[in-house]
């Protein structure tokens, strides 16, 4: 299919040109009245996007090109050695033996299993790759995973009935049919016998539009009107619609790939969250190159290949932003570039916008530079660090958001007009973003830059670190952008849940909470917080989690507990509050009718309280 949009003379309304080569075409209408209602909408019949694991919102750190667990030793030593808030090591398909799926080179990845078991005991997790080419050509009985999907019969057909062969990274490879009633339980068996020696947490589902190193099969395809309709919309080489991907003419279990291609990658994603859930008994992570409506129900997804440049750290907002639209909330783009040689400079901004991705990985190509944090110099860890910090304390945070995506189908991060839809100066923003309706990320997109210029809506809006008040402008203006920081400001109103960041998420849960409280026009805020144990399957439809939701009103905080059905050995304790837009100066603040200490900051009207120990699973009230 090719859709085209049609301008028109008439700025608010347009055309839109479907050239299809087949099929029956359904068109939805979902009127809103918002734009949230839109996004609601369309999940609700899709299919509303998976909860992930509390530890897969931490970072993630990955290199094409380790090649030995030395190397993979060494990064995660000096990572480690830096203090970095670093949860998640993953290997790309050099860990492998031969690009095998469910193998590992012993000689290069010799000990790879105690290097995971490493991380375990460090509180980390580990992540590995597979891609759905399995390879065809290794000694009978010396590889279970074809000689087993042969006998199971769950390799996609040529329109003959045999096995089509391609070519991707083993060489010669045929492709599981995820649809086959079999395969499913296939890929579980040969995943949990890999498991059992290398004790992996999530998996990296790659290549699966199905990607094919030749066009079509290593024998062509056929000359019927599957393989050589009369129009091919634009794709790799213009001229064939099986360009780098399988025979449209190829029998899969339910149809014709013709009619099943651009739904490969969901239903391996969906067998590959089934085989994890099996595997592990607790949720965990797919993230998936190919995605399609719905696939958002079985795990994320990333950006693909990008470059190391400046215009690269761009493009990935619009895109991070799209796929909040299209219910796949937890997405990100390689952190500091992929493809190319980074820069110092570029990979600590990308390292401060990458902080405000829903899902953050550090990643790079085969024979480049490292760019893990602990790879840099000292002061540029200090500011990767800081980032890092600073996503880390908003953790619970942006949970609460992933909660509100999964039951509601609200997005994450989303575009500043979802927020102020009727500002058409605003409509056309792409270089910032919010997350939910309470924080504005304005980040340095530009070499040798200093400042940034950035749109501040018609609101209250407070500098994240200082707690000073923007003018209220609804215009463009400069703010201060100096290397070590990325310009975050909190709307007037919000209530946001935070937590001390440390090292691990695990380690971190075991810290008190804060709260941070930004008054509105009114005096009034309000927020909420969704806590779970980070990895139970299913907690929300087993009710195996806590919500709480906070007000202020006249100078008053109290909290409400609308779930409890979750309360961890720590408890859920609130440790210290900062409240901005306070005026004037409180001359005492009261903890459940109890004087506690406070400081106030006159010029900012910054109200902070710490040393607290507040149940929040019990009703409390704060004063000042």
């Amino acid at each position: 299919m090719e859709v085209d949009l049609q301008p028109s003379a008439d700025k608010d309304r347009a055309g839109l040109t479907y050239r299809t080569i087949g099929g029956v075409l359904d068109l939805y209408m979902f009127t809103g009245p918002t734009m949230d209602a839109v996004v609601q909408q369309y999940t609700s019949l899709i299919g509303k996007p998976f909860l992930p694991p509390f530890w897969a919102l931490g970072f993630h750190l990955c290199k094409y090109g380790y090649n030995s667990s030395l190397k993979l030793k060494k990064v995660i030593a000096r990572n480690r050695a830096a203090n970095m808030p670093y949860d998640v090591q993953w290997t790309d398909i050099d860990y492998m033996k031969e690009h095998l799926d469910w193998t590992y080179n012993k000689f290069s990845f010799v000990g790879l299993p105690d290097i995971v078991r490493d991380l375990h005991s460090h509180d980390q997790k580990y992540v590995i790759i597979v891609d759905p080419g399995i390879s065809n050509t290794q000694t009978p009985g010396s590889y279970p995973p074809y000689d087993d999907g042969l006998k199971q019969d769950v390799f996609v057909k040529t329109y003959n009935g045999s096995n089509l062969v391609g070519k991707v990274w083993p060489g010669d490879t045929v492709f599981p049919d995820f649809f086959h009633p079999k395969a499913a339980d296939w890929w579980y068996r040969h995943a949990n016998t890999f498991h059992n020696t290398l004790p992996f947490d999530g998996l990296w589902t790659d290549m699966n539009e199905p990607s094919n190193f030749v066009d079509g099969s290593v024998s062509g395809c056929t000359s019927s009107k599957l393989d050589n309709p009369p129009f091919v919309p634009p794709n790799l080489d213009g001229s064939v619609l099986s360009s780098r991907t399988v025979c449209p003419s190829a029998k899969q279990f339910v149809s014709s790939h013709y009619n099943v291609h651009s739904l490969y990658g969901f239903s391996e994603a969906r067998a590959t969250m089934q085989t994890l859930q099996k595997i592990l008994g607790k949720r965990s992570i797919v993230i998936s190159r190919s995605t399609y409506p719905g696939s958002g129900q079985y795990g994320g997804h990333w950006l693909g290949d990008n470059r190391s440049g400046w215009k690269d750290i761009y493009y990935s907002i619009p895109g991070i932003l799209k796929f909040q639209l299209f219910g796949i909330p937890f997405v990100g783009a390689d952190v500091c570039g992929f493809g190319g040689v980074t820069t110092r400079e570029l990979c600590i901004r990308w390292m401060q916008l990458g902080a405000f991705y829903p899902f953050m990985r550090n990643h790079d190509a085969l024979h480049q530079k490292d760019q893990d944090p602990g790879s840099f110099d000292k002061e540029a860890q200090d500011m990767m660090r800081s980032a890092l910090e600073l996503r880390y304390g908003l953790l619970p945070f942006l949970y609460t958001l992933l909660y509100r995506s999964h039951v509601d189908g609200l997005p994450a991060a989303r575009p500043l007009v979802f927020q102020y839809t009727d500002d058409s100066a605003i409509q056309s923003i792409d270089k910032q973003f919010l997350w939910g309706t309470s924080l504005l990320i304005s980040p340095c997109l530009e070499q040798a830059a200093t400042s940034v210029v950035s749109f501040i809506p018609n609101d209250m809006w407070y500098d994240y670190y200082n707690g000073s008040l923007l003018p209220n402008t609804d215009l463009y203006v400069t703010l201060d952008a100096p290397l070590n920081r990325i310009n975050v400001h909190v709307r007037g109103g919000s209530i946001v849940p935070r937590m001390t960041p440390a090292v691990t998420t695990k380690q971190m849960r075991r810290n008190k909470f804060g709260l941070l409280i930004v008054t509105g026009h009114d005096g009034k805020a309000s927020g909420e917080l969704y806590w779970d144990d980070g990895e139970v399957l299913d907690p929300v439809e087993t009710q195996r989690f806590t919500l709480i939701s906070f007000t202020l009103e006249d100078r008053t905080l109290n909290n409400k507990i609308e779930e409890s059905y979750y309360k961890p050995p720590e408890g859920i304790v609130l440790g210290n509050l900062t409240v901005m837009g306070v005026t004037p100066k409180p001359s005492n603040v009261k903890v459940n009718g109890k004087d506690v200490n406070f400081t106030f900051n006159d010029k900012t009207e910054m109200l902070t309280v710490g040393d607290l120990a507040v149940d929040m699973l019990k009703p409390f009230i704060v004063i000042w």
